[in-house]
Formats: structure tokens, sequence, C-alpha cells
């Protein structure tokens, strides 16, 4: 998803993210009018990707790690 009115939000740190979310979310479920849900809820939704883009990348394991799986297996 892309709207061209909305920043980066790399620039955002992780508790401005959830911040931003939950007042999203607030206001979308707040407002009876459906062209604007369908505008927020698209936001709504490109910060949520963001967030879980985030979270993967502190999970995921690094690969200079020498207990890595592709450093113990030798085939020669």
């Amino acid at each position: 998803m892309f709207n061209p009115l909305v920043d980066d939000f790399s620039l955002l740190s992780d508790n401005q993210l959830e911040e931003k979310i939950l007042e999203l979310s607030k206001k979308y479920f707040q407002s009876r009018n459906p062209q604007l849900q369908q505008q927020v809820g698209t936001i709504l939704e490109m910060l949520k990707e963001e967030s879980k883009t985030r979270r993967a990348k502190a999970i995921a394991p690094k690969d200079d790690d020498e207990n890595s799986l592709d450093n113990l297996i030798n085939i020669s």
C-alpha cells in the first residue's frame, strides 16, 4: 500500500509507531464516514506492516553468528 500524503515511518521510534496505531484506531472507530474510514484504514495497515517488519528484523537470526547452521554444516 502507498499513500503519498504519509511521511516515512522509519523516522518514528517503536513507541511513536504504536502510539500512532492506537490513535488512528480510535479515530477509525469514532468515524461514521466510510470514505474517511477507508483512508484511515489504509494508513493503519501501513503502520501495522511497518511494525511487523521491525519485529521480524529484531527476531531474525544474525548471519554473522558463529553458531548458525550454515557454519555448522561442512560439505566438502
